[in-house]
């Protein structure tokens, strides 16, 4: 059953986002042999950076060609407002202009100065190989640009999109895939029966190739192509997501496999980012997630709040206005014996840029020269369809603060919302809660002493504290 509109924007955020986070925590590990990303990283990293460790020409946190590709396609349909081929064109061969690494065919597509015939001449110039994965990298944006129209439309604009440099039919059947579980993820539907839908939709011989692919009883073992090819390369993304328990299980067990592992993570990145939302994404990865491109004006910059507006706008969303704080409040210790601190956004700024901060609200890049930070995703409404998963969110910026803690015993941690009065004080006494035991009002009256700016306003916050917080 399709969820309300604001959870369906946070599972837009989650697929968008959680694409460009795939993408940079598999760039380290691309063209290397499986398992890799496990034993580097046995079990999660809560602190500092994460796992978001860079490599070779990437820097920590940084996206590949997968999302540059990606991103270029939604700018244009945010500006041309449909698919303009010519325009679209113009802004990737501005991209790979410049670019640390293109695809090999999408290389030759785009040494043609037009997109007419492009497909065919890289397909004809790779030796009539061309089912690679590279148009359904970038695909994610079509899925939200197209989500409030039909589903055959979607999967047209996905399919026109994949003919412009890749020519082999696979590649517009695993586009047409695609979208459908994204699509489906978003609207709150499940994405495996939109997937056997889409499959059905296929013509005989691609829909029994599809259909065994794609079945739950495959596994990366029954491979016949590499997952640089669209069939491999969307089969393990769609195991990965199938077998998962959340979003980090299912972008590990996709960079596991190794080999194009930026790109099965991308892939799987948006499914699992469609399927649980941006606040089932850890924030050690999304804080850190950013990238440039050039376009045909200049060199554009993404962090992770450009790609949350990125995503926003798809759907038809006006930009989310950034507003100061009114009266600045903290830093403030409200611990005894460890350096924890609370502030509103105002205050939070001027702290030094050795503390480790947990950004509960939109900070306008306040905090880019701390080198430890956490941006958590959590909105401060009353509504229970305000937040697709503030559990998930609640135990993010917990976890957060224990493990910030834990690596430097004496550096301070700033916990800090807009105002320092709702998510500051639910997320500090959830945290007091699971450190003491204590109620939730026992944990209140602790808060209360040292930081005057509690509410209890939010009876969302309220409700999770006390019937889902442990």
């Amino acid at each position: 059953m399709p969820t309300h509109p604001s959870i369906q924007t946070q599972h837009a955020i989650g697929a968008l986002v959680g694409s460009a986070v795939g993408d940079a925590l598999g760039a380290p590990f691309e063209f290397q042999h499986g398992g890799l990303y496990s034993a580097r990283f046995p079990q999660p990293v809560l602190g500092g950076r994460g796992e978001m460790i860079g490599g070779g020409s990437w820097e920590a946190g940084e996206f590949t060609d997968d999302t540059h590709m990606g991103l270029a396609l939604a700018e244009s349909l945010l500006t041309r407002s449909a698919l303009d081929p010519a325009d679209l064109w113009s802004r990737w061969r501005a991209w790979a202009s410049t670019a640390k690494d293109v695809g090999i065919l999408t290389h030759h597509a785009l040494a043609c100065a037009s997109h007419e015939g492009a497909a065919a001449h890289a397909h004809t110039t790779n030796g009539g190989k061309s089912a690679g994965n590279g148009s359904l990298m970038r695909n994610t944006p079509v899925a939200l640009f197209t989500l409030r129209g039909p589903l055959e439309s979607a999967v047209a604009l996905a399919r026109a999109q994949s003919r412009l440099t890749h020519h082999d039919d696979a590649n517009h059947e695993g586009v047409a895939i695609h979208t459908a579980m994204v699509r489906a993820g978003v609207l709150g539907e499940d994405m495996f029966v939109a997937m056997d839908g889409a499959i059905a939709a296929l013509h005989p011989i691609a829909r029994e190739h599809w259909r065994a692919l794609l079945d739950s009883s495959w596994t990366p073992a029954q491979a016949k192509f590499g997952n640089g090819t669209v069939w491999t390369c969307l089969a393990q993304a769609v195991w990965a997501v199938r077998h998962a328990s959340d979003f980090e299980e299912s972008v590990r067990t996709a960079i596991d496999l190794g080999d194009d592992a930026d790109t099965v993570g991308c892939v799987a990145g948006s499914l699992a980012g469609a399927r649980w939302g941006v606040q089932a994404i850890p924030s050690r990865w999304t804080t850190y997630v950013h990238g440039a491109m050039q376009t045909p004006t200049g060199e554009r910059r993404y962090d992770y709040v450009a790609l949350q507006e990125i995503a926003r706008g798809l759907l038809g969303h006006k930009p989310v206005p950034f507003t100061p704080s009114d009266a600045e409040g903290g830093p403030t210790r409200v611990h005894a014996d460890l350096p924890i601190y609370a502030a509103d956004l105002t205050g939070a700024s001027k702290a030094p840029t050795d503390w480790a901060v947990v950004s509960l609200c939109r900070t306008g890049g306040a905090f880019a020269r701390h080198a430890v930070r956490r941006e958590v995703f959590l909105i401060d409404q009353y509504e229970e369809h305000d937040n697709a998963n503030p559990r998930a969110a609640l135990a993010d910026a917990v976890a957060s603060i224990d493990a910030l803690l834990a690596e430097d015993p004496t550096r301070p941690v700033l916990v800090h919302c807009h105002g320092g009065h709702s998510r500051t004080a639910f997320v500090l006494k959830a945290w007091a809660m699971r450190r003491k035991g204590w109620s939730q009002d026992e944990a209140h009256a602790w808060l209360v002493q040292s930081w005057d700016r509690v509410h209890t306003k939010n009876p969302v916050f309220a409700r999770v504290l006390r019937e889902e917080w442990r």
